[in-house]
């Protein structure tokens, strides 16, 4: 079981997070209805995938569902960029698009350079470069 072949997120408010992924972050999708129930975006490599928060807490278990955690969900999505500049670039866009930045971009510890922002519903996003990285032809990030 060594793939990941959907990310979830549940969203509390879907026609505001199709906005900022689909119009604001340009993620691909053939969704063009502003409310849809699901929404999958084509990413390289994996999906990303929009579902109401509620809908999701029952699919895992309509008797007794999951209650949203407050505050950090303790995980991270990324963008490896290979570029500075478009770390910049990607922070810049996710701020015009309605995203909170919470770590402007700066060269970090472990040598690259990294800022962070959270989407509208608080789902943390790191944006980072590092010299070192390669990527396949698949554009994945390669780590060695």
């Amino acid at each position: 079981m060594n793939q990941i072949n959907l990310i979830c997120l549940g969203v509390k408010d879907m026609q505001a997070s199709l906005a900022f992924y689909r119009d604001g972050l340009d993620f691909e999708t053939s969704v063009k209805e502003n409310s849809p129930n699901i929404v999958f975006f084509n990413n390289r490599g994996t999906k990303l995938e929009l579902f109401t928060l509620e809908e999701l807490q029952k699919d895992i278990n309509a008797d007794n569902p999951p209650q949203a955690a407050p505050g950090f969900p303790g995980f991270t999505l990324a963008y490896n960029a290979k570029t500075a500049q478009e770390v910049d670039y990607v922070i810049d866009k996710a701020a015009r698009a309605g995203a909170t930045i919470v770590k402007q971009p700066q060269r970090v510890d472990w040598g690259g350079y990294s800022g962070y922002f959270t989407d509208p519903d608080g789902y943390y996003w790191e944006v980072a470069f590092s010299e070192h990285w390669k990527f396949d032809e698949h554009n994945m990030l390669i780590i060695e």
